[in-house]
C-alpha cells in the first residue's frame, strides 16, 4: 500500500475513497450492505474494503439521491441503469413526490380552514356552476369499498367499463362515479362507476354475458341539472375532496336548491397524463327547484 492509500496503484482504501467521494466510511458500508455500491475488492484476511477511483461518481450520485428522500429501492433502480433510462426513472420519482406534496398542501389548507373555523372562506375558493345533462345509457359496476381502497377500484372499474364500451356502441360522455352512500374509512358506500354508451340493446346484451361477476348493470340515467365545481388532481385525494363537496352543498343551500340524487365525481381528463394542478374532475350534485340562472 502506498502513502496516499492506494493498493497496487489502482484501488483506494475505504478511508481514501470516502475522502475523495466526500462521504463517510459509515455511509459507504451502508451502501455496500444495501447493494447500492459494492467495493471493487474485499481482502479475505483483513476484511478491508477497497474501491476504484471510477466509482466516485456513483458514490456521489447515491448520496445526492438520498438527499431527495428517495427510497433505497428506487435508488437501486436509478443507479442500476444508465443514460436516459436513469433520468426517466428519476423524473418518474420526482413526479410522484410533486403529486404527494401537492396533495398534502391541499390537505393542509383544508385542515387549516377546519381548525380555524374559516369554512365559509375556504368554500369561496371553489367556483360553482350548473350544467344540464341529457338522459344517457350507462353501463355500471358497483362495489362496497372504504376510502383507502377507492382510488384503485375507480381506476380499475372505469378501465374495465371503457374497454367494454367498445361492444356497446362506444363511449358517449365522460365517465363518472356515483356515491349511493358515504365512502370513508368507516363507511363503505356503495360506489358505482358509470360509463355512458351509445347502444342500449348492445349494452344489455353485454351485461347479460357478464352475470354478477363485477356487479355490472345497464340503466338509463335520466336527464338532470347538476351543480358542480371543478377540481385538480391534487384535490381529488381523500379527505381534501370533502371541501369541494361541502362547498357545492353550501352553494346549493344558498340558492334554494335541493339534492335530487346521489352525488358524483365526473372524470373528464386523462388521469395518467394530468399533473397535480391540472383540472381532472367535477364534483357534482343533481339538483331540483332551481331558482337561479344557469
Amino acid at each position: 500500500m502506498t502513502e496516499d492509500g492506494t493498493v497496487n496503484e489502482e484501488l483506494l482504501t475505504i478511508g481514501a475513497f470516502a475522502a475523495r467521494a466526500r462521504l463517510s466510511a459509515k455511509a459507504l458500508r451502508l451502501y455496500d450492505r444495501l447493494g447500492l455500491l459494492a467495493p471493487a475488492h474485499v481482502d479475505e484476511t483483513s476484511g478491508y474494503r477497497y474501491y476504484r477511483a471510477d466509482q466516485v461518481d456513483r458514490a456521489r450520485l447515491v448520496a445526492m439521491l438520498r438527499q431527495l428522500d428517495m427510497p433505497l429501492a428506487r435508488i437501486a433502480e436509478v443507479v442500476g441503469v444508465e443514460g436516459t433510462e436513469a433520468a426517466d426513472r428519476l423524473a418518474a420519482y420526482w413526479a410522484d413526490v410533486e403529486a404527494r406534496v401537492a396533495g398534502q398542501r391541499t390537505l393542509a389548507e383544508y385542515l387549516r380552514g377546519r381548525l380555524s373555523g374559516r369554512n365559509s372562506e375556504m368554500y369561496e375558493k371553489f367556483m360553482i356552476e350548473t350544467v344540464d345533462v341529457p338522459a344517457q345509457v350507462v353501463i355500471t359496476e358497483s362495489r362496497h369499498t372504504l376510502a383507502d381502497e377507492l382510488p384503485t377500484w375507480i381506476g380499475a372499474s372505469l378501465g374495465r367499463l371503457e374497454a367494454a364500451a367498445r361492444e356497446c356502441g362506444g363511449v358517449t360522455g365522460a365517465p363518472y362515479v356515483v356515491y349511493h352512500a358515504e365512502v370513508s374509512m368507516e363507511s363503505d358506500g356503495p360506489a358505482e362507476s358509470c360509463v355512458p354508451v351509445a347502444d342500449e340493446a348492445a349494452a344489455r346484451e353485454w351485461a347479460e354475458r357478464q352475470g354478477r361477476a363485477w356487479e355490472t348493470r345497464v340503466r338509463v340515467e335520466p336527464a338532470a341539472r347538476l351543480a358542480y365545481t371543478r377540481i385538480t388532481k391534487a384535490q381529488v385525494a381523500h379527505p381534501q375532496i370533502l371541501a369541494a363537496f361541502e362547498a357545492v352543498e353550501q352553494w346549493m343551500a344558498g340558492e334554494g336548491l335541493e339534492m335530487a340524487g346521489p352525488c358524483r365525481e365526473v372524470y373528464f381528463a386523462d388521469w395518467e397524463a394530468a399533473g397535480p394542478e391540472d383540472a381532472v374532475c367535477d364534483v357534482a350534485f343533481p339538483v331540483s327547484r332551481y331558482t337561479g340562472t344557469a
